[in-house]
């Protein structure tokens, strides 16, 4: 009688450690990384600050553009490799998407009208942080919520 419940013992233990580990498994998320949310905050200011110029005339900032987004691709590639990171990386695809009313979106717009307006420039500017806010809290926390306010994002851009 004590080897059978032994042996359901061990059984059920069995099960409930394979099913954690199934449940586990369907939900990974990559780790903390410490570059990642550092090249994303510095990526955020870069951006902000180079957004705040869009008053002015593109040409005098297309250099500072082309760097910005050379950046961006540096860190979309480390991306693109971390193990568990589709979501991270899907965001990044998002933002530098230059149909989309995000990052690569307002430069594309700033470039083709030359000089935006204040107010479209503050709207949109508010949008990019958010976005990157997302980002860097996801970064951080890895959480189910930030990882769903990631994912609505990304849904509501497609």
């Amino acid at each position: 009688m004590i080897q059978k419940m032994k042996k359901t013992t061990n059984l059920i233990a069995a099960t409930l450690f394979l099913m954690a580990m199934i449940s586990c498994e369907s939900t990974r998320t990559a780790v903390f990384d410490q570059y990642s949310y550092q090249r994303t905050t510095e990526l955020k200011v870069e951006a902000s600050r180079l957004m705040d110029k869009a008053t002015m005339p593109y040409a005098s900032h297309a250099a500072e553009t082309e760097a910005l987004f050379l950046n961006i691709a540096k860190l979309m590639e480390y991306e693109k490799n971390k193990p568990d990171n589709e979501i991270t990386f899907a965001l990044w695809n998002v933002m530098t998407d230059e149909e989309k009313n995000l990052l690569a979106g307002f430069f594309k717009r700033w470039k083709e009208k030359e000089t935006l307006s204040p107010a479209f420039l503050q709207e949109s500017k508010k949008q990019v942080v958010e976005a990157m806010d997302l980002l860097i809290q996801y970064e951080i926390k890895k959480d189910k919520a930030s990882k769903e306010s990631l994912l609505d994002l990304i849904g509501k851009t497609k």
